[in-house]
């Protein structure tokens, strides 16, 4: 990245679209210039079921950041399922023809354009080379060997992959809204600078962000980047068990999750009587014990930690995690939900506590934790996204061609 780099991260959640353009000052930071979102009601799970009202959001959407920052938005990276996800790892042995040179640029470009020649699976492309770490013929491990004195380095890299259909979907949602596409990255991988702290930075994790239709799944191995995958449950499935079972408004539900919200019916200290205001049944005021609503919540936070334990078991990961951080406003409001979380998976379980988490609005943190994750490429060409000060529109270049430039190129 250079000072002046303007970048526009979107993220495109199951309730929400998010944007947030950041800009780097000379000291190697983000200043936010602007963030939006709008209510999209155009995904569920995951899913693209309505094109035309995720186009119509992503407009508005753009159109509100524009006013709000005086900028004309031609380009935007943005986020993508899990589930829509394959990592494929591999590494790259280079050898330097003067050792006595040094390692340069050239030579890592050149290594990370290698490690993309893997054999795609049919229906899949790439979207992301995550450069991991480098170790050199001296069996030295590094983030950064410019300049270093060796024969030869091995670059360990992960191979981002991403399901070709949603790639058309999504580019042909961009295209109706005259916008071009600067890269694609994966939900946990762009959160994982925000979300986790010094420590955990270097430990083996798992990330859950549990919004409001989905919890995402990342599993970090040290910095390597090993398995993503996503639930189709989330806070708002809490919401529709405790209208269902109650008998109330999905906005009555919403009040009372929020306001009485425990995931585990061990921890309450007084069994308080509810009256509920919109209750269907023929007693319009009827009265529950708190514990009758702490049990609809207990259930459904348990089988969304139960599917998790599922999924990283048959993937095999589950063994690798040392410890998992919980984050999204799916979750981090129902008091000991990582409590809850720490039976079921039997990990320690704790909220994110890292050091940029209390400084971001959380309706925001995704699509911001995706402009820094941008900004911190090492070597990549380009980073900018493409900005005017004008109105004038631009020709929407092929998808896959425009992420060349991300592939550090």
């Amino acid at each position: 990245m250079a000072v002046g780099d303007i970048i526009v991260g979107m993220d495109i959640g199951t309730s929400k679209v998010s944007l947030v353009i950041g800009e780097v000052n000379n000291f190697g930071q983000i200043e936010t210039l602007c963030s939006t979102s709008n209510i999209c009601n155009g995904i569920k799970k995951g899913k693209i079921i309505d094109e035309e009202d995720v186009i119509k959001t992503v407009i508005k959407t753009l159109e509100d950041a524009e006013s709000e920052s005086n900028l004309k938005i031609n380009s935007a990276y943005i986020t993508i399922y899990g589930k829509d996800v394959t990592i494929v790892q591999n590494s790259i042995t280079k050898e330097i023809k003067d050792r006595y040179v040094g390692i340069t640029a050239k030579d890592i470009s050149s290594a990370i354009m290698q490690a993309k020649d893997i054999d795609v699976p049919e229906g899949k492309a790439i979207i992301d080379i995550v450069a991991d770490k480098f170790v050199l013929d001296d069996g030295k491990v590094t983030s950064d060997p410019i300049g270093s004195f060796c024969s030869s380095f091995t670059l360990k890299a992960q191979i981002v992959l991403a399901n070709k259909e949603y790639i058309r979907q999504i580019h042909n949602i961009f295209r109706k809204a005259d916008l071009e596409i600067d890269g694609i990255v994966p939900i946990t991988l762009a959160e994982k600078n925000v979300i986790l702290d010094t420590n955990e930075m270097n430990d083996s994790v798992m990330i859950l962000d549990i919004g409001a239709g989905n919890t995402e799944i990342g599993v970090f191995e040290g910095s390597e980047f090993i398995y993503t995958n996503t639930i189709p449950l989330g806070g708002d499935n809490i919401t529709n068990d405790i209208a269902l079972v109650l008998n109330i408004t999905q906005d009555e539900a919403d009040k009372l999750k929020k306001q009485y919200g425990l995931a585990m019916k061990s921890y309450i200290d007084n069994d308080n009587d509810i009256t509920l205001n919109t209750c269907k049944d023929e007693n319009r005021n009827k009265v529950i014990k708190s514990s009758e609503l702490i049990e609809i919540i207990e259930a459904r936070v348990e089988e969304i930690f139960k599917l998790i334990n599922d999924d990283i078991t048959m993937q095999g990961v589950k063994s690798k995690i040392n410890s998992v951080v919980l984050t999204g406003q799916g979750i981090v409001n129902i008091s000991k939900s990582d409590v809850a979380g720490k039976v079921i998976l039997n990990i320690p379980v704790k909220i994110s506590t890292g050091r940029m988490v209390s400084t971001i609005r959380p309706g925001y943190r995704t699509a911001y934790a995706l402009v820094r994750y941008v900004a911190s490429r090492q070597y990549a060409k380009n980073v900018s996204s493409s900005i005017d000060t004008n109105k004038e529109k631009s020709a929407v270049k092929v998808i896959l061609e425009k992420i060349k430039d991300f592939f550090y190129s």
